[in-house]
């Protein structure tokens, strides 16, 4: 298991890497300003650096209520507590939003990881499939087998608030993921909710992007068009630091609200490249809406010629980014560090120990330069082979 501090060398490894590659994207604009002074486009590439440096020191989001976030290195469990909680033989119930995707997995993964260390057994995994009626009933189901612990994330903040208030009646232990539910206290109701840096992702993505088209461009935005503090958080970020680039533009906006993401972006982003022909890019909220976007990048001729921007490193994204295909760069979450996050505050909740309302871990930068190391700081494994293929 890496330690927190290996994950905090990393990121900055890799942040480092960037700060060797991405300013060479302003080399000829370099050439020009020796002549004339510093152009406009260089300033503005600087401008993104500097973000991109000061986010491997500091974490951008705020809890869902307004919470400084502690970081994931200050939660820990001494030998004696960790003995104290296998002792007691405690279950726990993971019930997802959404399932299947490398996030998911990956947080399944850590959580699943975490608590073999402490002795809990993993009796149910749920996915909602982005509906608050199926997690509703997926809670009640688990709640019939009488867990200890839950970690989950609302689907919907108001929707999901009875079901989860039956799970505090029951005494069990709540943890959450990025969302909590309307009304609940930290402290009182759960024990804590354990994010990334959301809005520094997003932060991340449009410094990126930012760096990609120097500073100059007409560009689009795919959000979650939805309740959910997570996503929304993401979009303030991106929308919020491309005010810092005047010479960028956001031409066209359109929300998606699933169940079938991929599809629902890709008509998106067919409109956008429809209505807006000298296009130069495209955020979407994440890695599956991104993979749409991709999808109307080629049945629309610009494969190779749109600077795709995005969150989370899943294969997909990651493989065409090592392809150097149009996927350019990704702010990306460390979900299997926050499952291990999750299940150490579990740990807390059973031993009565006071835990932080908020944790966060910080964002990750990821271009086609440290794609494969970035994902083994993200799923704490190598890379698959096509991935590792691609990248050659």
């Amino acid at each position: 298991m890496k330690s927190p501090r290996t994950v905090r060398v990393g990121a900055l490894m890799a942040l480092g890497l960037l700060a060797l590659v991405l300013p060479a994207c302003g080399s000829s604009e370099k050439t020009s300003s020796s002549k004339g002074g510093n152009s406009a486009g260089q300033a503005q590439l600087q401008k993104a650096q500097a973000s991109l440096d000061q986010l491997s020191k500091t974490v951008l989001a705020k809890g869902p209520n307004g919470e400084t976030p502690a970081p994931a290195s200050s939660i820990t469990l001494s030998p004696a507590e960790i003995d104290k909680i296998k002792a007691k033989n405690a279950t726990a119930a993971i019930v997802l939003h959404y399932g299947g995707n490398d996030w998911s997995t990956a947080q399944v993964a850590g959580l699943r990881a975490e608590f073999k260390e402490l002795g809990i057994r993993v009796i149910a995994v749920t996915d909602a499939n982005f509906k608050p009626d199926k997690q509703v009933s997926d809670i009640e189901t688990v709640l019939a087998k009488k867990p200890d612990i839950i970690v989950s994330i609302p689907t919907d903040p108001v929707a999901t608030a009875a079901a989860y208030r039956k799970a505090v009646k029951q005494g069990v232990k709540l943890v959450f993921m990025d969302n909590v539910p309307k009304g609940f206290k930290p402290g009182v109701d759960y024990v804590s909710d354990v994010s990334a840096d959301n809005y520094g992702n997003g932060v991340v993505s449009a410094d990126l992007l930012a760096q990609k088209l120097k500073g100059k461009g007409e560009i689009g935005v795919i959000f979650h068009d939805a309740d959910f503090f997570v996503t929304a958080q993401r979009r303030d970020g991106f929308v919020t630091e491309m005010k810092k680039f005047p010479g960028i533009k956001i031409v066209a906006k359109q929300g998606i609200a699933g169940p079938d993401f991929a599809g629902d972006a890709e008509k998106a982003a067919t409109a956008m490249l429809t209505q807006h022909p000298n296009l130069n890019g495209i955020w979407a909220v994440w890695d599956v809406p991104a993979e749409g976007v991709l999808a109307a990048a080629r049945a629309n001729g610009r494969a190779n010629n749109l600077a795709i921007a995005t969150q989370d490193l899943g294969q997909n994204v990651a493989i065409n980014m090592a392809q150097g295909g149009d996927v350019k760069d990704l702010g990306a979450q460390r979900p299997f560090d926050q499952g291990q996050t999750e299940a150490k505050l579990a740990g807390y909740g059973l031993l009565g120990k006071k835990a932080p309302p908020y944790v966060a871990v910080p964002s990750l930068p990821v271009t086609q330069a440290n794609v494969l190391a970035a994902w083994q700081q993200v799923y704490h494994a190598a890379p698959p082979s096509q991935l590792a293929s691609a990248a050659k």
